[in-house]
């Protein structure tokens, strides 16, 4: 019996983990954040300009936004496939993303009153 308790903890343990490749929460969270902002960019802003062609501004901004995090499409698309797969995963990440957020906001507004 203690055999399966100590069975059980090191499975338990080991499933956990992440696979190789994918990006981190605090990582991921980052990359994500700016990656809906350059969708929102584009659908807000660029789709009104009708001599763009919006999915090759898409594409642009991707790939702008994976040069600056240092990572590949791939290595996004992965992790978030990842993170799809594993909501609990994903909550904690959007939940902790949103949190993070609303505590930069709160600063923001806090910084910009009279002392």
């Amino acid at each position: 019996m203690r055999n399966l308790i100590i069975l059980l903890f090191l499975f338990s343990c080991s499933s956990n983990k992440q696979p190789k490749g994918i990006l981190p929460p605090d990582k991921m969270q980052a990359v994500l954040w700016d990656y809906m902002r350059a969708d929102a960019f584009t659908t807000d802003f660029i789709a009104k300009d009708s001599a763009k062609n919006l999915p090759l501004e898409n594409i642009k901004l991707q790939k702008e936004l994976f040069k600056l995090h240092h990572i590949t499409k791939e290595n996004f698309y992965n992790s978030y496939n990842y993170y799809l797969k594993h909501s609990d995963e994903m909550k904690i990440l959007l939940d902790s993303m949103i949190a993070r957020k609303n505590r930069d906001k709160i600063k923001n507004i806090q910084n910009k009153l009279p002392h």
